[in-house]
């Protein structure tokens, strides 16, 4: 006696070797015993043998046509061996019936099951409906083998191009347009980028970095909503100096200005003046909604996406010949010793007398005109009048960062240049990836740059501190020391800065460019108004769930935008090897087969470095250039006759970044199994 039995929705068949009250001992064709419950059994029988009865059987199914076999059955609930008797034949033989169980488990949208070998026919207008989805599922399927076929001979079809940067960065992976580019990816046995590739459906690498990127974090696009940015109605005395601010050419969010008071008094007060939206925008209207969604001004060379539009802006930033409103700290200073004496802070408007440009003065501002080492007047007239004001600002920035280097524990050194990138030919406001790049440096601690800097740390090392004996939260950024590993990081509570030797930092000077700074001006002013008692006025309390909240979405926000921006100069820089035709240059070994170019803004990954210590120089030949995937690797040719340098540590983890290509291809086996992204760098 043989059994043919349901285990869990797989039919099997066996040979009957026992039977108890309510289950059975079979064994199967491979010779091993199974315990099968009663209730699972379909059918006994004796002929044929169970090797031969399913391979008969399923044979039979595929002949059985569904619409006849739904019309033989009945219209109460039936078994499989009642569709056989009246389909095939009365009685039906064992390997017609167990046709008929199988034509009716394939068929769902035709038979309903009604308990074990139990069926029920489903309502006519329901196998119409069904019928119509298979019939779509058909039709969506044959497009995309058509699509798949079409990328396999080199073309993208135009509805693949559309969702081009869905289907590599947010896939919806039931979308027929996915599909066909992985079973295209399978089939040509490329992986899906270079398949896009290849099928012309990439057609600028510059696009394609922008695109994703707007995709990621822009994708209702970049303009604004019309937005009337509010005047500032409070009465502002006008503050008595004459203030200055120092920024590039392309800046048109001029944050701060500098002011100094008292030359030869023995006295000398330093004026670190704010530019102060938040005086006028307040929390959760309606240009705050749109500032703390974009959370910061993203950069990146030739083109920027500011954070407020420029209406808001142009109302607010520090333009030379106004009155300009501003969050305003005075901090005196012995004119001999250089000792703070005192501090305050007012809210007032404040002249702004210059809009100094340091790439147009960095040239002349140098150390030796502030020292009076040359031509005082080779400034031009209106420079030169600002010479002792300029003097006195670069002594004392150079005092405060030598404090700041005790507390640290050791000097801030600026070995490396800063690179500036200059797009020529751009035909609009945004660059389309066919410029000529000109890549220029300038030295990190230029005088110019060192004396805003030392600025910027003092107010918001001391708006911090300032803040916190207000009992007003802010939100302040710490390092706990300088060992290896030891990140910066960003919260609520007021701890030290020990990568700048400062008690406490609060990001407050950039209120029209980042989202926190706006947030602590807020308190800031609160704390100018109200003193002791501002933590009851104040926009946000302690342990203010919006402070958190606020901190996460900027914390990732700028992760994304500086590794943006990051990306982009490293595209402009391959250009540039492209454009000038450098096929080898001298480079740095800082860590394992990991080079510093000496004169570009470039890591990259070599052979033929094993053996060699770090800082060794060295002379590479570049390979092939991959635009997309930012890649670029090189094989060391000499090493060059030079001492060893000395490495920063501390900028390794740049190093690092710099040297990341993204990893843009995308697996297929992945993709099917659910990755989130795919081409997630």
């Amino acid at each position: 006696m043989h059994i043919l039995f349901d285990e869990a929705g797989k039919l099997m068949t066996g040979r009957l070797m026992s039977e108890a009250e309510s289950s059975l001992q079979v064994e199967l064709d491979s010779g091993k015993r199974v315990k099968v419950k009663l209730a699972n059994t379909l059918l006994r029988f004796e002929k044929p043998a169970p090797a031969q009865l399913m391979p008969a059987a399923t044979a039979l199914a595929a002949t059985m046509e569904l619409e006849l076999a739904y019309e033989f059955a009945p219209e109460d609930e039936f078994g499989f061996a009642d569709l056989a008797a009246d389909y095939f034949s009365d009685p039906a033989t064992t390997e017609q019936q167990v046709a008929a169980l199988i034509c009716l488990q394939g068929a769902p949208h035709y038979f309903r099951r009604a308990g074990k070998g139990r069926y029920k026919k489903a309502p006519a207008e329901v196998v119409a409906q069904a019928l119509a989805a298979i019939e779509k599922k058909k039709q969506i399927q044959a497009q995309i083998d058509a699509w798949a076929a079409e990328l396999v001979a080199g073309t993208c079809p135009e509805p693949v191009r559309a969702q081009l940067y869905k289907i590599l960065f947010k896939p919806d992976k039931n979308a027929p347009e996915y599909k066909a580019v992985v079973e295209a990816a399978r089939s040509s046995h490329l992986n899906p980028l270079a398949l896009l590739e290849k099928a012309g459906a990439i057609t600028s690498a510059y696009q394609f970095h922008w695109q994703r990127f707007l995709f990621d974090q822009f994708p209702k696009g970049t303009g604004f909503p019309a937005l009337q940015a509010p005047a500032i109605t409070d009465e502002l005395p006008v503050a008595a100096v004459q203030a200055f601010s120092i920024d590039d050419s392309h800046t048109t969010e001029i944050d701060d200005a500098l002011s100094l008071q008292g030359l030869g008094s023995g006295t000398v007060t330093l004026g670190i003046h704010i530019a102060a939206p938040g005086l006028a925008i307040k929390p959760d209207d309606a240009i705050d909604h749109v500032a703390r969604q974009r959370l910061s001004t993203v950069y990146m060379p030739g083109h920027k996406i500011t954070m407020l539009p420029d209406e808001v802006v142009q109302r607010y930033t520090l333009e030379a010949g106004r009155d300009c409103p501003a969050v305003s700290l005075y901090v005196s200073f012995d004119e001999a010793t250089l000792e703070i004496r005192d501090s305050r802070t007012a809210l007032e408007r404040v002249p702004i007398a210059h809009n100094l440009r340091h790439d147009q003065l960095d040239s002349v501002i140098t150390e030796s005109w502030l020292n009076g080492e040359s031509p005082v007047d080779a400034a031009g007239g209106e420079i030169a009048a600002l010479q002792p004001q300029l003097a006195f600002i670069f002594r004392l920035a150079g005092h405060l960062k030598a404090q700041r280097e005790v507390v640290r524990g050791k000097p801030e050194t600026f070995t490396r240049p800063d690179y500036t990138f200059k797009l020529q030919g751009m035909a609009g406001d945004e660059p389309d990836g066919s410029e000529t790049v000109v890549i220029g440096t300038r030295s990190r601690g230029a005088p110019l740059d060192l004396m805003v800097a030392e600025a910027m740390i003092l107010a918001n090392s001391h708006w911090g501190q300032w803040l916190a004996a207000c009992g007003v939260p802010g939100i302040y950024r710490s390092q706990a020391s300088l060992a290896p590993g030891v990140k910066v990081r960003m919260g609520t509570k007021v701890a030290p800065h020990a990568g700048l030797g400062v008690k406490a930092y609060a990001w407050s000077t950039s209120p029209l460019r980042r989202y926190v700074d706006l947030v602590n001006q807020w308190q800031i002013i609160a704390c100018a108004r109200h003193g002791t008692t501002a933590a009851l006025a104040a926009p946000f309390k302690p342990k203010d769930a919006n402070l958190f909240a606020i901190i996460s979405g900027f914390d990732a926000a700028y992760t994304a935008y500086n590794g943006f921006q990051n990306g982009m100069e490293r595209f402009w820089t391959l250009k540039h090897l492209q454009q000038v035709g450098i096929t080898e240059l001298t480079a740095t070994l800082i860590k394992d087969n990991l080079v510093r170019a000496d004169t570009l803004p470039l890591v990259l990954p070599v052979l033929g470095a094993e053996g060699l210590p770090r800082g060794a120089h060295v002379r590479v030949r570049l390979g092939a250039i991959d635009e997309i995937a930012l890649d670029v690797s090189g094989t060391v040719v000499e090493r060059l006759d030079g001492p060893v340098e000395a490495l920063d540590e501390s900028a390794e983890a740049e190093d690092e970044e710099l040297a990341a290509p993204l990893a843009l291809a995308i697996d297929v086996n992945e993709a099917e199994a659910g990755a989130a992204d795919p081409a997630a760098s």
